[in-house]
């Protein structure tokens, strides 16, 4: 059993980016017990890193412009990237190659994939229009299609199925698909709307308490979730905006679990739903990441560090660290386990080995 006070440990700090890093991600547990985390960044460069030591292995070359988020695919084997470019991008995970550039109209802030099928990809931004890219239909273009150079096979956002058309006002800037694939999470301004996918239709929309911040899925591992678990072991969607941090459950994720109002401006957040924690990434012009009790409310630690506001927060798949990336340009990987683990190797002061 954890203990259930702060641990005090010596964060990592991956270095590597120049500009701020908007957004991070982990991909699945692998058979193996690793696993990769992804990071966006706005030096256009969009880094791969082994998630347990936050080693680098490799960096996507190919945007020209700002990179806002990252994700890896369900099996790992790809990663996709969303920038200020005009493009969403498709990688080779194992090679850096990029095998797709998704070609749109306006700044792409927000790409998606469904929980378990890689070859599909959910795409927004500044075109306020959600699209679903299948990627098994573009691979199979006719060869005049695909581009000789880096950028691989070179596909139309027209191409692509759009949902909810017109009903977005502002830039959409996170994408979730929920546990139901026919259901999908955007964030747009300071509005939540869930749309039914073969209606293409919005079921549900919530007005939250300012512009959102972030809006993500937190769950460890399908193998180790449990219905102990905060949300019944179902993946729970944490979202950030105003002053506010808001929970929602369920296998659309449309079941509120929880609001909580806070004293200043929040960036980001994310949810440990076996340790019944969250974690609050302050704003401008804080600099501070705070942990809360889920229960009672109460402050559990404050992780300093950073010398700009946390953009983005992520738990590994194992849950036993999480990162937080800032606008300082580095992100920083916390232990969240007794005992060794990673490179921390210190039963003692929880130092991470030289």
């Amino acid at each position: 059993m954890a203990s259930d006070g702060p641990r005090q440990c010596v964060p990592l700090t991956c270095h590597g980016h120049s500009r701020p890093v908007p957004h991070i991600g982990f991909s699945a547990l692998g058979k193996d017990g690793a696993y990769y985390m992804i990071s966006a960044c706005k030096d256009n460069n969009p880094m791969l890193r082994d998630g347990q030591t936050g080693d680098w292995i490799g960096t996507f070359i190919g945007h020209k412009g700002a990179v806002w988020q990252a994700r890896l695919s369900p099996d790992a084997s790809a990663a996709a990237t969303a920038s200020a470019d005009f493009t969403a991008k498709v990688w080779d995970t194992h090679t850096g190659e990029c095998l797709f550039t998704l070609s749109h109209a306006h700044i792409v802030r927000a790409v998606a994939y469904p929980p378990d099928n890689s070859e599909l990809l959910a795409t927004g931004g500044l075109e306020k229009k959600l699209r679903i890219f299948d990627l098994s239909e573009s691979g199979n273009a006719a060869p005049e299609d695909a581009k000789t150079s880096t950028d691989g096979i070179t596909v139309k956002a027209d191409s692509a199925f759009e949902v909810g058309a017109g009903v977005h006002t502002a830039s959409i800037k996170f994408i979730v698909w929920t546990r139901d694939p026919n259901i999908l999470v955007t964030s747009s301004g300071n509005t939540l709307r869930w749309f039914d996918l073969p209606s293409r239709s919005v079921i549900k929309e919530e007005v939250l308490d300012g512009e959102i911040g972030s809006c993500e899925f937190n769950a460890p591992a399908p193998e180790l979730q449990e219905q102990s678990d905060l949300g019944g072991g179902l993946p729970v969607l944490a979202v950030a905006a105003g002053k506010s941090v808001y929970f929602w459950g369920g296998a659309r994720a449309m079941d509120e679990l929880k609001r909580v109002k806070l004293d200043y401006k929040v960036a980001s957040v994310a949810i440990d739903t076996k340790q019944r924690r969250f974690i609050v990434g302050e704003d401008i012009p804080a600099t501070w990441a705070r942990v809360y009790r889920w229960d009672d409310g109460s402050e559990f630690d404050i992780h300093k560090g950073h010398h700009g506001p946390v953009w983005s927060i992520a738990y590994s798949p194992d849950n036993k660290l999480y990162a937080t990336a800032s606008e300082d340009g580095t992100i920083k990987l916390w232990k969240n386990c007794d005992g060794p683990y990673g490179l921390w190797r210190q039963q003692g002061d929880g130092k991470p080995a030289e």
